[in-house]
């Protein structure tokens, strides 16, 4: 299978696909004749593995000591998964919590309870499988308790049901949502703060933006990058510091890239990026003799493949040039690559 193939079953993409093989993640051993990579079934499987675990919260590299170091131990990911239960325990509380106020509440109608007293049960559940169903029945017409789901996001662990409750709410009319979001953002916990910026980057108005806006100054760094990703598709020029040092940290750094590349359309901004890269992870002058190590220089090679201008090129041309082969390598085909747009 080539490339192409591999992302559309798998459902990850081409450009993470080629990341996960530049962190040597994935090592598809066959080429083409026409020199194209070429993946075979247990490189596939290798794949669907890496998002599992992903997908757990493990940081690559652990999926990568996971899947090839005999002696790691799960312990660390059991503590991880307890934590998440008893996360849950406490959902269950709030629910109860919730079902007491609707009775108080005396609603107007019994259709109105019984919907209300159902999409919270559901959202309750300790299957994620139910919660995510409840989430996606929220949308499909009569009254929806936008609060419910507001809440039930801010505490949600599992990042399937997380993203159709993210969708729930913005199907829903996502300007109701904002206020109780916001409230959110002022949660003294960061991880609530953090869900509260992934529900408001679904909601494309004025206010969400500046909600997004406001989260990049927040105490917690994943809270800022989050808000960062949001707003680089927004065109928000004030994402471009924070993006600029994802890649340079090497945190969820495609993605900032990706950002960056939609942000770099402006062609106001695209020179002022390719500086900021520059100087946060330095191309070394001719032969790479800077400070920033190879693999700053190759992530600095790759987050340049979308940025249009001659700026972006001359320093690609330069990396091309790299003492570090792969440095020099990635450089040379992202060059290629703009050369055949």
């Amino acid at each position: 299978m080539l490339i192409g193939d591999v992302a559309r079953r798998s459902g990850v993409s081409a450009r993470m696909l080629r990341h996960y093989e530049s962190l040597g993640l994935l090592r598809p051993a066959e080429r083409t004749g026409a020199g194209y990579r070429e993946y075979s079934d247990e490189d596939l499987r290798r794949i669907f593995h890496i998002e599992s675990l992903r997908s757990l919260g493990l940081p690559l590299r652990d999926v990568a000591r996971a899947l090839d170091d005999p002696g790691f131990t799960p312990s660390g990911l059991i503590e991880t998964l307890v934590g998440r239960t008893r996360e849950r325990i406490a959902a269950e509380t709030e629910l109860l919590t919730r079902l007491e106020r609707i009775g108080a509440a005396e609603p107007a109608g019994w259709e109105d309870v019984l919907r209300s007293v159902a999409l919270l049960h559901a959202l309750g559940s300790q299957s994620a499988e139910r919660r995510q169903r409840a989430a996606l029945s929220a949308a499909e017409g009569g009254a929806v308790p936008v609060g419910a789901l507001v809440e039930a996001a801010l505490g949600e662990s599992d990042p399937i049901v997380a993203g159709a409750l993210r969708w729930a709410l913005a199907q829903a009319g996502g300007g109701a949502a904002l206020a109780p979001l916001a409230q959110g953002l002022g949660s003294p916990a960061a991880e609530v703060r953090r869900r509260a910026v992934q529900a408001v980057a679904e909601i494309p108005d004025a206010e969400a933006t500046a909600l997004l806006r406001s989260a990049l100054a927040d105490a917690d760094l994943a809270v800022r990058r989050c808000a960062a990703l949001a707003l680089g598709v927004r065109g928000a020029a004030e994402a471009v510091p924070t993006l600029t040092d994802m890649i340079a940290d090497g945190a969820n750094d495609v993605d900032a890239a990706e950002a960056l590349g939609a942000l770099a359309g402006d062609p106001a901004l695209a020179d002022g990026i390719v500086a900021g890269l520059v100087d946060r992870l330095g191309s070394g002058g001719t032969g790479g003799t800077g400070g920033a190590g190879p693999s700053a220089r190759q992530r600095l090679a790759q987050a340049l493949a979308d940025i249009p201008g001659r700026a972006a090129f001359r320093v690609l041309a330069e990396l091309s040039r790299d003492e570090d082969r792969a440095v020099a390598i990635t450089a040379a085909y992202v060059l290629e690559l703009r050369s055949m747009r």
